[in-house]
């Protein structure tokens, strides 16, 4: 039973094949030649039978001409078809996957095939075009809609799918939104795979943009991996993981990328001011650090020259000076002593 069950689920991974298929215009010529060639053989058919003796032979012309104009000929003209660049068609024969008719051209195949392409029309955002469908399908799930060009497009193409919020590795809410570069490159994998695959891409987005953000705080000290800060290797991981979920639709994702990063409107006001002060401290920093230098070579610099010599509370006293213009917020008011130092 195990063994049955998977060759069952091995089945339904269609790998694409090349449906059969000749030069259409030959076809067309000889096409229309031939419908022309049945008026002709319907016009001789009818004089035919005002002669007596070649009825039976009036009556067959006229029933073939009538039917090679009628049905021969129409059933001919459904089995051309005309495809531009990176255009394909995946055929079916009375339910039947065919093969994909790929390459730019003019082309006759079985005019028994019908073409399938279930993807529904979506916006830019990835989501189904609710104009595209009827009012007693919107908002349901699963549409049955007769799409009128059933070719796939092989082009490269953009999902931009909504912003979402997620919470980060350390339970901050962000927005986060991305953008994913796809085309098709299985179309049999893409349609028989798949219910929908464009549907299919745009869940799949979201679900590894999830799995994802939880991996990574927004902002970090010390160098350490983040959203903000290691853009790249956060869009390269979730390439990786869309690709593993799509490779089933027969799908390649040439770049994700994140275009809108920020937190939620709830704690984006906190997280500023925690940043302005993470900033103001290592400015305080910096700025200590240099002027204990200063004040250090000052004192070295007196000292070596001879200039003056300080006692420890004299030096007590320049230092704290010192320290007061170098670090303080406004600019210092100077007092010029006239007077002796000591």
């Amino acid at each position: 039973m195990a063994n049955n069950t998977n060759n069952d689920r091995k089945e339904l991974h269609y790998e694409e094949i090349e449906a059969k298929s000749v030069n259409g215009l030959p076809v067309l010529i000889m096409n229309i030649m031939l419908m022309i060639a049945s008026v002709v053989g319907f016009i001789i058919g009818i004089n035919l039978i005002d002669d007596k003796t070649v009825t039976v032979a009036g009556i067959a012309l006229i029933v073939v001409s009538l039917l090679y104009f009628i049905i021969v000929g129409p059933i001919l003209f459904i089995g051309l078809k005309v495809l531009k660049p990176n255009e394909a068609l995946v055929l079916t024969l009375f339910g039947k996957y065919y093969g994909t008719l790929k390459g730019e051209g003019f082309f006759f195949v079985n005019p028994f095939t019908v073409a399938v392409n279930p993807a529904l029309p979506v916006t830019s955002t990835g989501k189904i075009a609710a104009e595209t469908l009827a009012p007693s399908d919107k908002g349901t799930a699963q549409v049955a809609l007769f799409a009128r060009n059933k070719k796939i497009s092989l082009k490269t193409m953009t999902l931009n799918n909504d912003k979402q919020k997620i919470n980060d590795q350390l339970g901050n809410p962000i927005i986060i939104g991305i953008v994913v570069i796809w085309r098709v490159v299985n179309t049999a994998k893409a349609v028989f795979n798949v219910d929908n695959y464009t549907e299919y891409l745009s869940i799949q987005c979201d679900s590894a943009l999830r799995n994802i953000v939880r991996l990574y705080p927004y902002d970090a000290e010390d160098n350490e991996k983040s959203l903000r800060g290691s853009s790249q290797e956060v869009a390269d991981r979730l390439k990786e993981e869309i690709q593993s979920k799509v490779d089933i639709a027969g799908l390649e994702i040439i770049e994700a990328r994140i275009t809108h990063l920020a937190y939620a409107p709830e704690i984006a006001a906190a997280m500023l001011q925690r940043q302005q002060a993470s900033a103001i401290i290592d400015a305080r920093q910096m700025i200590v650090e240099g002027a204990v230098g200063m004040v250090e070579m000052a004192l070295a610099k007196l000292s070596e020259n001879d200039i003056v010599q300080l006692d420890e509370e004299r030096k007590a006293a320049m230092v704290s000076n010192l320290l007061v213009v170098l670090c303080g917020n406004k600019d210092a008011q100077p007092i010029v002593n006239s007077g002796s130092l000591y």
